[in-house]
């Protein structure tokens, strides 16, 4: 299928800070106890109750990623310390009890996936699927490393693989939001639009999830923009850039977008944009060595 450029993951973009946890909280612990004030005179019905449910059940998930993670670091940190023990002639410290080295290979997986999750952003792509690999044999099941090791595999193309690797998933988290962007990416490299648009619109109607829901604006709008529908693909660039300023890929859309719809000044306004964000950027890259090709009068791909 034409005019489909895989997205690399930008972490910057997607990774919950711990001020928007914090805000997050904030307004479920607000929306909860206005819905028990009203529960008492009329009952939640079971829409309102599930969509609170999937809410906390969210942002759970993102605070024990985030813990997991800064975990991770913190072990990281105690290596360097212990590594600097030995350079400076002092013992290494050992693991006190077989409890301390299991929780230290759960939190090594976590550390693998941070790994795989930034080489992602850098299009290593091989690299990436190694690390969410090594994280699944130190946590088998583990429905972040698997949903990324899927990502890793349909941006080199190996959707039937990814499809496979998402089913597994979808199994045991028939709701897991990434899983249905990713799903939906696959659909739309291989033109089922629209059973693309449905996992992707779900993703956005139940925003539950800060990543998936900004990807599944990037995708929408690729989606859009192929079949030349170019107001609604706009939109749906913007969106994802008010979302995740960083995501250098919607700069490179957006331009595309503009180019063939006629507006050529703004696609070049786009680019140039999109690549003084972040030079250094797979995407930044992109978007300088396009501006550049059309500032000698050719145009850009449809593909690629």
């Amino acid at each position: 299928m034409s005019g489909m450029s895989p997205a690399a993951p930008d972490p910057a973009a997607a990774v919950p800070t711990a001020a928007a946890l914090d805000e997050q909280l904030q307004q479920l612990q607000a929306a909860l106890d206005e819905a028990v004030g009203r529960h008492a005179a009329s009952p939640l019905d079971a829409t309102e109750r599930d969509a609170l449910k999937l809410q906390i059940i969210a942002l759970f998930r993102d605070a024990d990623a985030a813990l997991q993670r800064a975990s991770a670091r913190k072990e990281a940190v105690k290596r360097l310390a212990e590594q600097w023990k030995q350079f400076d002639g002092r013992p290494m410290t050992r693991a006190a009890t077989p409890v301390a080295s299991a929780r230290v290979d759960h939190l090594g997986a976590s550390t693998f996936v941070e790994k795989g999750w930034s080489r992602l952003s850098l299009l290593q792509l091989e690299g990436a699927e190694a690390a969410f690999r090594r994280a699944l044999e130190l946590a088998p099941g583990h429905v972040e490393a698997e949903t990324l090791l899927s990502w890793a595999l349909m941006l080199r193309d190996a959707h039937d693989e990814a499809m496979q690797v998402l089913q597994g998933v979808l199994q045991r988290e028939p709701q897991y939001p990434l899983a249905h962007v990713n799903v939906g990416y696959i659909c739309l490299r291989k033109g089922i639009y629209g059973e693309a648009i449905e996992h992707l619109t779900s993703v956005i109607r139940a925003d539950h999830d800060r990543r998936a829901v900004l990807y599944a604006h990037l995708y929408l709008g690729m989606a859009y923009r192929e079949r030349e529908m170019y107001d609604d693909a706009e939109g749906f660039f913007r969106t994802a850039l008010e979302r995740g300023p960083n995501l250098l890929q919607a700069w490179y859309e957006l331009g595309r977008c503009y180019w063939f719809a006629g507006r050529h000044g703004d696609a070049c306004l786009a680019w140039k944009t999109g690549s003084e964000a972040n030079r250094f950027s797979p995407w930044g890259k992109r978007c300088a060595e396009l501006l550049d090709v059309v500032e000698q009068g050719g145009t850009p791909p449809r593909d690629g």
